[in-house]
C-alpha cells in the first residue's frame, strides 16, 4: 500500500547534503498528494535564508551521510523556528546521543531508515491537521512545458489562464478564481505581448526581494488584463535575467501561490535548477507536443528526466497541439504507445485564427469566442479546475493492435 494524501496542502523545505539521495527523497514526498517541496537546501548554512524566503509547514532533514555534523549545524535553526516549522529528521544512525540532540533542538519526529513510505505520510497528515497555517490559501501551479521550440506553449499558457479566470463553478470555491500567468522564458518570452499587456514591473522586480513577498508588492507588480488574468512578464533586459537564481524564482512562485487560485507558467524552457524548483511545487504538468517525430522524441526524453529526478509522473498531462487530419502527421495511438501515456487534450489546428489573435494581442475569448480552438481551451480549463490532478491518475494508452515495432523510436531511431 502506497502513501495516502494529506488532508490539507503541506509545504516542505528539504535539507539534504547527499546529492545521490535527492531523487529518492523527492519521489517519496511528491508521491503523497497535497505535499509540495518549496525549497531544497544542499548546504545547512543556507537554511536560515530558505526559512525567511519560503513559507512552509515542515522542515525535512536528511542527516546522512554525516548525521552528527549535520544535526549540529541545523539544530540552532530548528530550535529557533520550532513553533512554526515542524521538524522531521531521517537517518540510518541510531546513536542515542544523536536522538537526544534532535529532541533538544525541538525535532517533532525522527525516522530511522529504511522505513515504509506510509510512516512519513501518516506523520505529514497529522502535521497538516495540527499546523497553525492550515487555513491558508493554497493555489495550484500549472507549468506549460514545450517539448521543443514552436509547439505553441505561449498560446496555450495565455489562453488557458484566460479561460480559468472565466470560470464561475469550480472545485476550489465560488465566484471566479484569481489567476496569474507567469513568463519563465527569461530572455525571449512573449506572454505580455500575447495579451497586449504593457508591464511597468517584471519578474526581476519581485526577485530582488530576498524575503517572503507580501501581497501588496504582488498587487503592485502584476499587470491586470481585461480578462481578469494578472500577468507577470519576463525581465526587460537579458542582463537582468542572468541574475535570477532558481531560489529567487521559486520564492516568487511560492508567494504567488498564496495569492492566486491558479498560477499558469509559460515554461520552464530548460531542465535546469529553475525547472527543478518549479516541478517541486507543480500540481499538474502540461507537456505540449505535436504529432511529429522531434517533439515526440523530446517528450520521451523529458518524461525520462522527470522519472529519474523522482518527480510524480501521475501529474503529467500530454497536450497535442495543432491536431489535424492532414497527411504526414504521426498517428495519435502510436505516440501514446511510444510514450506509454494518453494524449489528454488535442487542440485543433487553426493557425490562421491563432496567429491573427497573436498579431492583435488578443486572447481567443475576445478575438474568436466561437472558434473550435477557443472552445477547446475552455474545455481544458474546466477539466483542470474541476478535477484534482492527483486523483486523475494517468490513464493507460490505447493498446495498439500493431506489432511492437510500431513504436516510433524503433522506426525513427538514430
Amino acid at each position: 500500500m502506497g502513501p495516502t494524501a494529506v488532508s490539507k496542502p503541506v509545504r516542505v523545505i528539504i535539507v539534504n547534503t547527499d546529492e545521490e539521495a535527492a531523487p529518492e527523497l523527492r519521489s517519496l514526498l511528491l508521491s503523497i498528494e497535497g505535499v509540495k517541496i518549496v525549497a531544497e537546501v544542499d548546504e545547512p548554512v543556507l537554511l536560515p535564508q530558505a526559512i525567511q524566503q519560503f513559507p512552509a509547514e515542515v522542515l525535512l532533514l536528511h542527516l546522512d551521510p554525516n548525521p552528527v555534523a549535520t544535526m549540529e549545524a541545523v539544530a540552532p535553526v530548528v530550535a529557533e523556528h520550532k513553533d512554526r516549522l515542524a521538524g522531521i529528521a531521517m537517518t540510518e544512525d541510531r546513536d542515542a546521543q544523536l536522538v537526544m540532540r534532535a529532541m533538544r533542538a525541538g525535532m517533532r519526529e525522527l525516522l530511522w531508515k529504511p522505513f515504509p513510505p506510509e510512516q512519513l505520510s501518516d506523520i505529514l497528515r497529522r502535521l497538516a491537521r495540527e499546523s497553525p497555517a492550515a487555513g491558508r490559501h493554497a493555489g495550484r501551479l500549472i507549468p506549460v512545458v514545450g517539448c521543443c521550440g514552436g509547439v505553441g506553449t505561449t498560446t496555450i499558457a495565455t489562453n488557458l489562464a484566460v479561460e480559468l479566470a472565466q470560470l464561475t463553478n469550480w472545485s476550489g470555491g465560488t465566484g471566479q478564481p484569481k489567476v496569474a500567468v507567469v513568463d519563465l522564458d527569461f530572455r525571449f518570452g512573449q506572454v505580455a505581448m500575447f495579451l497586449d499587456a504593457q508591464p511597468s514591473y517584471t519578474l526581476a522586480d519581485l526577485c530582488e526581494t530576498p524575503e517572503h513577498i507580501e501581497a501588496q508588492m504582488i498587487e503592485r507588480v502584476m499587470v491586470k488584463h481585461a480578462s481578469g488574468v494578472h500577468v507577470l512578464a519576463h525581465p526587460n533586459e537579458i542582463e537582468q535575467a542572468e541574475r535570477i537564481s532558481a531560489a529567487q524564482c521559486a520564492g516568487v512562485l511560492a508567494s504567488l501561490l498564496e495569492h492566486y487560485d491558479f498560477v499558469v507558467i509559460d515554461g520552464p524552457i530548460r531542465f535546469d535548477p529553475t525547472a527543478r524548483a518549479v516541478f517541486d511545487m507543480t500540481d499538474i504538468y502540461l507537456v505540449v507536443l505535436q504529432l511529429l517525430v522531434p517533439p515526440v522524441r523530446s517528450a520521451d526524453r523529458l518524461l525520462n528526466e522527470l522519472r529519474r529526478g523522482g518527480y510524480n509522473l501521475d501529474l503529467v498531462r500530454l497536450v497535442c497541439n495543432r491536431y489535424g487530419r492532414e497527411s504526414g502527421y504521426l498517428q495519435p495511438q502510436d505516440v501514446e504507445t511510444t510514450l506509454n501515456r494518453k494524449l489528454h487534450w488535442s487542440l485543433p489546428d487553426d493557425w490562421k485564427t491563432a496567429s491573427t489573435a497573436l498579431n492583435v494581442g488578443s486572447p481567443l475569448l475576445d478575438f474568436a469566442p466561437k472558434s473550435k480552438l477557443r472552445l477547446a481551451f475552455q474545455q481544458m480549463a474546466q477539466d483542470i479546475a474541476e478535477r484534482q490532478p492527483e486523483a486523475a491518475a494517468a490513464e493507460e494508452p490505447k493498446k495498439s493492435t500493431e506489432p511492437q515495432k510500431r513504436k516510433l523510436f524503433s522506426i525513427f531511431s538514430g
